[in-house]
């Protein structure tokens, strides 16, 4: 690995559809969805931090730094990115590039950052992004930290909050995982997804 890759889990969301609360601390087969993420995540990058909101304490147990959005008002995932991304700077600052994982998805594939550092050089893209059954997930994504201006910029100058708005800026690196069996991106959104999951887990 040339680059040296940060990883940021994205849990800013306010998880509407599962009756609110932080759906990544549901268990899940014994351990929190949360749980899940890390272990497959972890092993990928030099440092690890949670993006969240509100009390921290919440997550003391997996002795993880926690990054609150640097934008207010639930902006949605873009300000996680931005949050990770001036965190890496400050505290990792020989982290180039930085990989972001939703906190939703405890199938998240273990190949991410050096599959997506392959997509990066072989496109010699600015940005990469996952993508399964033809559809693209840019929760799941390597971004270089030195965008973090040109993302605050565009979400506090321009009211930029969709991923794909601002990620259009870029040259982008599409990185296609397989989905048969169980889509590694597969998220518990809604009581049933969480009830699949846990079906799958237990086959």
């Amino acid at each position: 690995m040339t680059q040296t890759v940060c990883g940021i889990l994205l849990a800013g969301g306010q998880s509407r559809r599962m009756g609110g609360g932080d759906k990544c601390l549901r268990e899940l087969a014994g351990k929190t969805i949360l749980q899940h993420v890390i272990e497959r995540a972890a092993p990928q990058v030099q440092a690890l931090a949670i993006n969240a909101n509100g009390d921290p304490q919440r997550f003391e147990a997996y002795d993880l730094p926690v990054v609150a959005d640097s934008i207010e008002g639930y902006a949605g995932p873009l300000a996680g990115v931005l949050a990770g991304m001036e965190w890496v700077a400050a505290h990792k600052p020989s982290c180039e590039l930085m990989a972001t994982f939703a906190t939703d998805a405890p199938f998240a594939p273990r190949d991410l950052v050096p599959r997506l550092l392959d997509g990066l050089a072989a496109e010699n893209a600015d940005i990469a992004v996952a993508s399964s059954a033809g559809r693209s997930h840019p929760v799941f994504a390597l971004w270089p930290v030195h965008l973090r201006k040109a993302l605050r910029e565009a979400m506090i100058g321009e009211e930029v909050r969709k991923v794909d708005v601002f990620t259009a800026r870029y040259r982008v690196a599409t990185v296609e995982w397989n989905a048969r069996g169980m889509d590694p991106f597969y998220n518990v959104n809604r009581p049933d997804d969480y009830e699949h999951a846990r079906q799958f887990l237990q086959a």
